[in-house]
């Protein structure tokens, strides 16, 4: 599989590509859902700039954490851009910063942060399809007909059969983002759209990590992601239960 796809004189870097798709999907979605609900575009391009900002430090910073103990072994690994980012860093920072933004600008950020969070997750859906393309964030080793087999790739084992993760991932964002939509129409009460977000993404990630073969740190028995998902999951489910009992 392919990263780079050549169309006569122009390369196209899919990694890259997907994720501006995405970025830009989730704009145009936010920015058509804000017309609705009556919220400012400025607003959101101001998130969408804390979400790129977040994506640019949160994921490294979070690398940084995990990876600790190889940067002791091997300093030159914190100016190797190549590799090396945590997609739970991006949102964790991204959030924070559109909420420092949100204060500042004296937006409601609960409004937002439920406009938001399912066009993130549909951010998401393109982003796996760049991992997939790119070969990072593979799955095991397998003998399922489901399976994908790279041979080219600078991350993933060339020439084994591996189940396709980032495809996963990607079906199961689009399907939370589907889900959340849906939830949105009904929904009266303001952080439960974003609180239900917290809870399906971090189930999905919990359970996707199981299938998952590429170095990402570990946590005793979890690996770095399945440990944060477990502290998302009582965060989303706590938030819930307080935004639930706020009037509409």
């Amino acid at each position: 599989m392919p990263n780079d796809i050549q169309i006569g004189p122009l390369t196209f870097h899919m990694y890259g590509l997907m994720i501006g798709i995405g970025f830009v999907a989730a704009y145009l979605i936010c920015c058509c859902r804000a017309k609705e609900k009556k919220l400012n575009e400025d607003i959101i391009w101001g998130i969408l700039l804390c979400a790129v900002l977040g994506a640019v430090t949160g994921t490294r910073l979070l690398y940084y954490i995990v990876s600790f103990r190889d940067i002791l072994r091997d300093p030159s690994i914190l100016w190797d851009f190549s590799h090396g980012y945590v997609v739970y860093g991006g949102i964790l920072f991204g959030v924070l910063y559109s909420y420092i933004y949100c204060r500042v600008k004296k937006a409601p950020f609960l409004a937002y942060f439920d406009l938001v969070m399912p066009s993130v997750s549909v951010a998401q859906g393109f982003g796996r399809i760049g991992c997939f393309f790119a070969g990072c964030c593979y799955g095991k080793p397998t003998d399922s007909w489901l399976h994908i087999t790279y041979t080219h790739s600078d991350f993933a084992p060339n020439n084994i059969p591996l189940l396709p993760t980032q495809l996963l991932s990607s079906a199961g964002n689009f399907l939370i983002a589907a889900v959340l939509f849906a939830y949105d129409k009904k929904n009266k009460k303001q952080g439960t759209v974003g609180a239900l977000y917290m809870i399906l993404y971090s189930i999905g990630r919990f359970v996707i990590e199981m299938f998952r073969d590429d170095p990402r740190g570990a946590w005793g028995i979890f690996s770095t992601s399945q440990l944060i998902s477990v502290f998302l999951f009582a965060a989303g489910a706590v938030c819930m239960r307080l935004f639930m009992r706020r009037p509409s």
